[in-house]
């Protein structure tokens, strides 16, 4: 998953406008219309499956790295890679559940 497409992913959670950041973002999930015509699901869907393909190169890599097949520098620059994407998806998640819970605490 890359930092652009979290970014997009971020500009649609939080309904901000666009900035050039995340024109940019957006652009490189297939363009500014693209982004904007999908729904959330297939956008949050995209971006969980790109993630999951990062950790699985950084695991892949990883595993080079200690046989000794992958050179060391493609070994760190994947696992950074790797690590970049959790923390992005556990600021994802702490995103979601702190708008659960402010929905849950309005009153109806």
């Amino acid at each position: 998953m890359t930092i652009a497409a979290l970014s997009a992913l971020g500009s649609l959670i939080t309904g901000g406008t666009a900035s050039a950041t995340a024109t940019q973002s957006a652009a490189s999930l297939g363009g500014v219309g693209a982004v904007q015509g999908q729904d959330f699901a297939s956008v949050l869907a995209e971006v969980a499956s790109e993630g999951m393909q990062t950790m699985k190169s950084g695991e892949a890599a990883a595993l080079g790295g200690l046989q000794g097949t992958s050179p060391v520098q493609q070994v760190v620059q994947a696992v950074m890679s790797a690590e970049q994407t959790l923390q992005a998806a556990i600021a994802i998640r702490d995103k979601v559940v702190s708008a659960y819970q402010e929905i849950s605490r309005m009153a109806m």
